[in-house]
This record gives structure tokens, sequence and C-alpha cells, in this order.
């Protein structure tokens, strides 16, 4: 049903599976609402957006203000004040103060309607006055001023729309005919929904046992990391067991891969017994909670062949003809040693099974599970069981590991996957790198979280093989400043580079089929590794709220295809950020700060380098200059602006 001054075109409102679906968000998390707002003839109205928690109680109101004038669409940003379900509406409604303001100025000016001008002003204030009583102090002298025929109309009109007069009004505005939109879900989660520093390692090669890796826990803090992902950590089957570079011949100390998980000593519910116990595991998880991180835990849903599941239930698998289960195949890759689900066969057994194995891993600690190939299982079932671990444990976050197409990576956002892994990997032009920050900040950020990776155990970019030291530098900047959120697998500290074969994105003797063996102290003492770089980086963040918000990214123009310039701001928090994308020769260009987008506007202000300590007096048109060969800090420029 259309209001009596109707809003339409309200967003962020995300309509799927025939349901509007939570916008995401974390408290005090601004986000941009819009509306297209319209009434018959000329007097004014206005608009504001309302949040609401899940009781009812309002918890912010903004004044909603038209984006370009004549275009009808208004906008403002709100936020929630704490954990839990929100939801807004858009109130629209009459202004008569703002139409009395547009007419008084018109009619007292041409001597029209003078005198009923000031009376009108005097009824409004008493209206007002009557709603709110503070208000009485600031207007009662100004409706005896109205009405005072003394002075002309035009002083009284005058002293009567003064600017604080005009600013309670934008503040209070009186309404008559008050409409309100139907309320539209909000979900506010816990902080590293949104914000994190993400690092990925193998246990198995940090020592062997949960045990001996909690040694390279410090390395990973001393970095700076606050999430470590942990590959799947249950038993490997033996059939099929692929050998190093994925081959079909393995030895037999080749350990397996993680993810063809399942044997005889048990499937997801179980640690591999070379990893050590239940125990271990709990302890390793404590160890890490006691340095401020978290455990991100693979949560991957196949079956090699030896899995229990596979006698167990034979109908969760699919069948060939011939009566053998058909292997993972995505052409031309194959995956022998790995049996995918059929959610058709069995739903609400795979339902209720899965349920049990992330209710028994969040009593063992973990909050935050990684998702394998979340697109190639049906997208209602991670809407029914993410909706029933919302709300059995709130605080628990899923990244969607889905390297596919964007309607699909959209989808899973939508059906509750906080978290997902994006195409950032394989951006690197300005131009692309550009398009696709203005798409996961503005466009998709309401139901898609990106979270930057710059490799893989499966990923090894084309741009990180030439082992460019300056390469592996600025793609670490890049991702660590454009989004909140940002990963790193273990060896990209050491400039790890060797592709499998030419034209591959794959390392040679990748751990994901053998055990690694990286010697962290000797690339310390040698000055071999970007670690301190990265621990710079990663504090660089924690000490800048600028770069822990998405919805704040703002590009500015610069001529040099190879320099690229962004800001984000977070109340008196301004970061910039200037990255040369060649890491072989220097760059400069000069780059054309947006001021308006700043929210400031001056002829110079000062900066500090927060990579260097060096300050700086930049202006609207700042002349950068980025020498790659020097030390990886002079990659970019990431400056904090003096307010």
């Amino acid at each position: 049903m259309i209001n009596r001054i109707p809003a339409s075109d309200i967003s962020p409102t995300i309509w799927f599976g025939g349901e509007f679906v939570p916008v995401k968000t974390i408290p005090f998390e601004k986000f941009k609402v819009e509306a297209t707002v319209i009434r018959e003839g000329h007097d004014a109205y206005g608009a504001q957006a309302v949040v609401l928690d899940r009781k009812g109680n309002e918890v912010c109101r903004a004044t909603m203000h038209e984006a370009w004038p004549g275009t009808n669409r208004y906008q403002t940003w709100v936020n929630t004040n704490g954990l839990g379900d929100f939801s807004f509406h858009i109130e629209t409604y009459d202004n008569p103060f703002a139409t009395w303001l547009h007419d008084g100025e018109i009619k007292i000016a041409a001597n029209v309607d003078s005198e009923l001008m000031c009376e009108i002003g005097a009824l409004l204030f008493e209206e007002t006055i009557k709603i709110d009583a503070a208000s009485k102090s600031l207007l009662e002298p100004l409706i005896k001023i109205l009405r005072d025929k003394k002075e002309s109309p035009a002083k009284r009109f005058s002293a009567a729309s003064n600017q604080k007069v005009r600013e309670y009004f934008e503040q209070k505005p009186l309404k008559r005919l008050i409409s309100k939109s139907e309320n539209y879900p909000i979900r506010s989660e816990r902080e590293r929904a949104l914000v994190g520093a993400w690092y990925e390692f193998f246990p198995r090669s940090e020592g062997g046992t949960f045990k001996a890796a909690t040694k390279r826990l410090a390395g990973v803090k001393e970095m700076g990391f606050d999430v470590l992902y942990l590959p799947p950590v249950h038993p490997i089957g033996m059939q099929f067991r692929k050998g190093p570079n994925n081959s079909l011949t393995p030895g037999p100390k080749d350990p397996g891969v993680p993810w063809a998980i399942g044997g005889k000593d048990g499937g997801h519910d179980t640690i591999h017994p070379e990893l050590g116990t239940m125990k271990d595991f709990e302890e390793f998880v404590k160890a890490a909670n006691t340095l401020g991180i978290e455990i991100a835990m693979d949560f991957a849903l196949q079956a090699s062949p030896d899995h229990p599941w596979v006698k167990s239930h034979p109908e969760w698998f699919s069948h060939r003809p011939d009566g053998s289960i058909a292997y993972a195949e995505n052409p031309p890759k194959k995956y022998q040693d790995i049996y995918p689900i059929n959610f058709d066969r069995d739903y609400q057994g795979i339902r209720e099974e899965v349920l049990r194995l992330l209710r028994l891993w969040i009593s063992k600690g973990v909050k935050i599970f990684r998702v394998d190939n979340p697109h190639t299982k049906p997208v209602h079932f991670w809407q029914d069981v993410l909706a029933t671990i919302y709300k059995e444990s709130p605080d628990v976050i899923f990244l969607a590991e889905a390297f596919t197409n964007p309607a699909m990576m959209h989808a899973l956002g939508k059906a509750g996957f906080q978290q997902s892994y994006t195409y950032f990997t394989w951006r690197t032009s300005k131009e692309d790198l550009i398009n696709y920050g203005n798409e996961v900040a503005h466009g998709t950020s309401a139901f898609f979280r990106p979270n930057f990776w710059v490799n893989t155990p499966d990923i090894l970019p084309y741009h990180l093989q030439g082992g460019n030291p300056a390469m592996f530098a600025l793609r670490a900047v890049l991702a660590s400043t454009l989004t909140p959120s940002w990963g790193m697998y273990a060896g990209y500290e050491l400039y790890e580079s060797k592709p499998l074969a030419e034209g591959k994105e794959e390392y040679w003797e990748s751990e994901k089929y053998q055990i690694k063996k990286r010697d962290w102290e000797s690339a310390a003492k040698n000055g071999l590794t970007l670690a301190p770089f990265i621990a710079q980086l990663n504090k660089i963040r924690k000490e800048n709220v600028a770069l822990q918000r998405l919805r704040n990214l703002h590009f500015h123009h610069s001529e040099n295809a190879a320099i690229i310039a962004y800001s984000k701001r977070e109340a008196d928090n301004l970061i910039l950020v200037v990255v040369n994308l060649d890491p072989t020769y220097n760059q400069e260009t000069t780059v054309h700060w947006d001021m308006n987008a700043l929210g400031f506007n001056q002829d110079s202000f000062k900066v500090t380098d927060l990579l260097d300590g060096q300050k700086h007096q930049w202006s609207p048109h700042t002349f950068i200059r980025l020498i790659p060969s020097r030390p990886v800090g002079k990659v970019a420029h990431i400056v904090k602006v003096e307010l």
C-alpha cells in the first residue's frame, strides 16, 4: 500500500528466498540508507531513517537529505548500538516549518501576505512548544517578536528564522502526516565478522603435532595476526591418496591431502592421531586464545573413500551406474581421493550430522569456520544450518571459500555467511582494483563481507611467481588497507614463488600434498623475510579505526596508471594510502585529493607516514614519487592526516 508521503526503492534491503534477509553490520558501524521520496504539490516534506532493536526500542534516528537536488533520492547514515537483530524503516512527513521558511522568504520580500506569514510562524512555534516543552526558551520570545507589529514583517521574519531556529528544526522537525515504511532486518554481529588479519599454516609442517606447532604461535602473534586458520585436522584417507604435486603414486610416507577427510581412525569428529589428541587440540586453541589469536577451523563437507560415512551412510553419496561412488571433479581437475556429498538423498540426516559436528567443535573452543567449497552444496542447506547455529551461538563466524561466479558468492552471503573469499587475488591493474574496491565497499557491502587473501595453498597468482619482494609488499599493502579483513598463507613472508609449471597458478611441491619445512629463524636472521613489514601493516590497522571499516573507501584521481590512491575516514581518523603497482620501476604522479570526500578543505595539511614515521606537508594536489627498489616501505605511503 502506498503511504501518504511515499518512500520507495529503499536500500539497503535484501530480498532473498522469498523474504527480506538482514543487512550485515557490526555495533556502531555506519551504513548508508537511501530512499526515493515524493509528494504532491509544493509543500515541503522530510524523511528520517529509524533503527529499532528487536524489542522495538528506537536506537538511532537520522534525518535524510537529497543526494542531488531534484532527484528525490534521499540518504543518510545510521548504525546499531549493540549485538543482535535490529530493523530499520523510513519515516516520511509533511514539514510545515520548511514550507513556512521557503514561502516566507519569497512572500515577505515581495510584500505579499507578510502579516499572514508572521502569524503562521507564530502558530507553528506554539504547536512545537506543545510537543517539545524544551523548545519554549528558544521559541516563546520569537512568538512575541512575530506578533509585534511595531517592527516590519521583514525584521520579524528574519529574527524568527535565525540560525539557531533552523538548527533546532533540522534536529527536531515539526511533523505532520507521518508515514512509515515496513521494517527491514539488520544483523549486528561481533567485530570479528568484519575485521581480522588471518594467517594460515599446516600444523603438520610446524613440528608435526599440535604441541610442537604451539611454538609457531608466537611468530604469528609477532606479525600481528589475530586469526589462525588451520586446514582440516582430521584423519586422512588411504585409498587414492595423492602424492607430491598431486601425483597418483604416493610413497609410503606421503601424508596425503588434509581435505580427503576420514580413515580408520575416524572422520570429521576426530583429530588426526599424528597431530595429537583432542585434548592437545583444545590446549592449542587455548594457547592461541591466550595470545589474542582465534582459531579458524576448516569445515569441508566431503569424505575420503575410507570415511566412516561411506559404510554407515552410503546413501549420502552419488553412485555411478556400476554402483561405484563418484569422486569429485572440476574438469579437467580430478579428485580421486574425495567423495562429494549428495544432499538430496537424506537432507534431514545430513543436516543433523552437520549440526552435530559444528556443535562439537564449538564446544572445543572454535568460534570461526572456514567452509571449503560451499558453492558445491545447496544454498538453502547453508541458510538452514547457519540460521540454526546463529540462534544457538551468535558469536560463531563462517567464511565462505567460494572462488566461483559472483551470483553464487553473493547468494552465500545472503544465506548467512559472515565473510567470503574474493577476486582480489587476481585484481592487479589500477582500473580493476578501483572497480572491485567500489563493488565490495559500496555495491555489495550489505550482504557480502570481503576477505582479501594475497595467496592460498591452492593459489600462487602469476604476479607473485617472479619472486619480486616489492610485489609481495605492495599486494600486502593493498589487501590490508582496502578492506577490514585480509589473509595470508604461510610462506608468503618468505617470498615463496615457484609454480608447478608454466601457466599454472599452483605451487611447486604444494603443502597440500606434502610436509613443508621452513627455516623461519634463518630467514629472519638474514633479512630474507617480509615478516617485519607485515607486522607493521597489522599494527597500523589495529591503531587506526578507519582501516577497520569497509564502507568508507574512497578512491582519488591520479594521472599515472601505475599509482593508485584512496582514503578511509572514521570520525577524526583519516588515512590516505598511495601504492605503486609497479614492483620494478620508480613511478611518480600528482594525486588530486577530493577534499569534499575527505571532509575538510585546506590549501595544505600535515601528514605522518605510518610506514617510516616521516612527516610531510601535503596539498589537494600532491606530488608523489615511489621507489620500489628501496626498502619495501617505499612501495607505498600510508599516512595519517592531522585534523
